[in-house]
């Protein structure tokens, strides 16, 4: 184990007075809530893409992603790729354009115009409910790599909870004191910290290899690590195209479009064709950044495996270590450079910041629009939420951590539970003139139901489906049992109204 080095501190010291510089500069612009939760709806479409890419691919992708290359192969990145080709150009042309146009400032407005005041707060609390788990779970990733890197075993598992308790805390007050142009611009570190740190280790692990990038390849090849097209129909898996495609259209894209994390970025701007720059410009971040993830994992296993002899089963040649703490192994034993570790840990702590910082901010501003009812709120009452809401997160990775449960694959079933459910909803008031609120509440019942009769049958990448699907189609057949909507009390609110129009007037 080679411990951190005086410039290795110095370098996390100098990424940790830059947040807190960033936090008390953007305080002084913090005049409403609209400042504090939206930057005043005139932020710039680059910082915002970049923003969108960090706050979904942060901490988890850091563990999750390469392990997934190392141990398995390609087809989480098939999901991926799922972004920049289905998700990206059907949230621009459909879901941007409506939160826009409407002006919201809560993707839950929506459901109150289009249904009524308790459907948005069940939408809004079902994102509430997962923002808490998904909060806390990319906060416990942290730990995968917190651990080796300062020498924790599974005995100091008290130390390792206090110092997610420290991060969680860190992020809290930044959060709570610049608002969410603090968020952005910290995620932007992020976004930088991500690709670049992982450019270098790809780079310096590569040079590790005999042969380089072409044994990569040739050991990636004789293992079937490359993987991402399996046409099996196997639903308790994600190794086939089948599951990908349902964490691609069930998580990935519930999660652009129906939590507060994303929609606050897209009407933070002040034009739909920002939003839909940020939007590409997130596209193309997924895409390549992602896949320097998955080429890491690869030269992960190239490494381990090289020189073996022939039979050998493609992981007996991995250290044992926990599989989540494959990268961070690697990067202490092989890579251990003076300044790369402290490159490493700030890295580390802006992918886990960043991630807490955006569900802090979205969870408080759901609480003051769409149960306050009252968006001129003191500024200062929104600061004591985001610190109420910080601490809910830290305690949730506390609890994960003693729980040590698997990350990557817990929040796709995480979001295939509670937004999968949401998406439905939004799905129904979107494409059914027909639906309505009692039909949306019997389909709800319906797609809990099926959740629970497949929970230990299926894999969590397909929860979405098994709590949508159902949800869209009882929810649009029941609600011809009651009466429909007033034509003009839908007016710009379904598919097809023309421009999807101003909320109607519903005094």
């Amino acid at each position: 184990m080679v411990p951190l080095s005086p410039i290795d501190w110095g370098i996390f010291l100098v990424y940790l007075i830059a947040v807190i510089f960033l936090g008390v500069w953007f305080a002084k612009d913090q005049h409403s809530n609209q400042d504090f939760f939206l930057g005043g709806r005139k932020m710039s479409w680059l910082p915002i893409g970049l923003s969108i890419f960090a706050s979904l691919f942060s901490s988890n992708s850091f563990v999750g992603l390469p392990t997934q290359a190392a141990i398995g192969n390609y087809h989480i990145y098939f999901a991926i790729i799922s972004i920049p080709f289905i998700v990206v150009p059907v949230i621009g042309w459909i879901f941007v354009p409506l939160y826009h146009r409407l002006g919201v400032s809560s993707a839950y407005e929506y459901l109150d115009f289009r249904f009524n005041r308790p459907i948005r707060l069940f939408g809004s609390l079902l994102f509430m409910i997962y923002t808490f788990a998904w909060m806390g779970n990319l906060l416990y990733a942290v730990s995968h790599i917190i651990e080796p890197l300062l020498g924790l075993g599974p005995e100091d598992i008290s130390t390792t909870a206090w110092l997610l308790v420290g991060i969680g805390a860190f992020a809290t007050f930044y959060t709570a004191l610049g608002g969410f142009k603090a968020v952005i611009w910290t995620d932007i570190f992020q976004a930088f910290a991500l690709g670049g740190g992982m450019i270098i280790i790809f780079w310096l692990a590569l040079g590790r290899i005999e042969g380089g990038w072409s044994e990569m390849i040739n050991l990636g090849l004789l293992y079937n690590k490359f993987e991402m097209f399996d046409l099996t129909f196997d639903m308790s898996g994600v190794d086939n195209v089948y599951s990908s495609l349902s964490i691609g259209l069930f998580a990935f894209f519930s999660w652009y479009a129906v939590t507060l994390t994303a929609v606050q970025r897209y009407v933070s701007m002040p034009t739909i064709r920002d939003a839909q720059r940020a939007l590409i410009v997130n596209g193309i971040m997924s895409g390549v950044v992602c896949l320097i993830f998955f080429l890491v994992g690869s030269t992960l296993f190239a490494f381990y495996h090289q020189g073996l002899p022939a039979g050998t089963i493609a992981g007996d040649g991995f250290p044992n270590v926990h599989e989540n703490q494959l990268l961070p192994n690697f990067v202490l034993t092989e890579l251990a450079q003076v300044g790369l570790l402290g490159l490493l840990l700030s890295g580390l702590f802006a992918a886990a910041m960043s991630s807490i910082d955006s569900g802090i901010n979205a969870l408080t501003a759901t609480v003051v629009i769409d149960w306050m009812s009252n968006r001129h709120l003191n500024v200062s009452f929104s600061r004591v939420l985001c610190g109420l809401f910080g601490a809910g997160g830290i305690l949730s990775a506390v609890l994960i951590l003693y729980l040590q449960s698997e990350v990557y694959k817990l929040i796709i079933s995480l979001s295939g539970t509670f937004l999968g459910l949401l998406l439905g909803i939004f799905l129904l008031g979107i494409f059914s003139k027909r639906a309505n609120p009692s039909g949306v509440f019997i389909g709800l019942v319906a797609g809990s139901l099926a959740l629970g009769l497949a929970w230990t049958k299926v894999g969590g990448q397909w929860y979405g489906a098994f709590t949508c699907i159902p949800t869209v189609i009882i929810g649009w057949v029941s609600s011809y049992f009651f009466a429909p909507p007033e034509q003009h009390k839908i007016q710009g609110l379904v598919f097809g109204s023309m421009n999807f129009g101003k909320p109607p007037n519903r005094s």
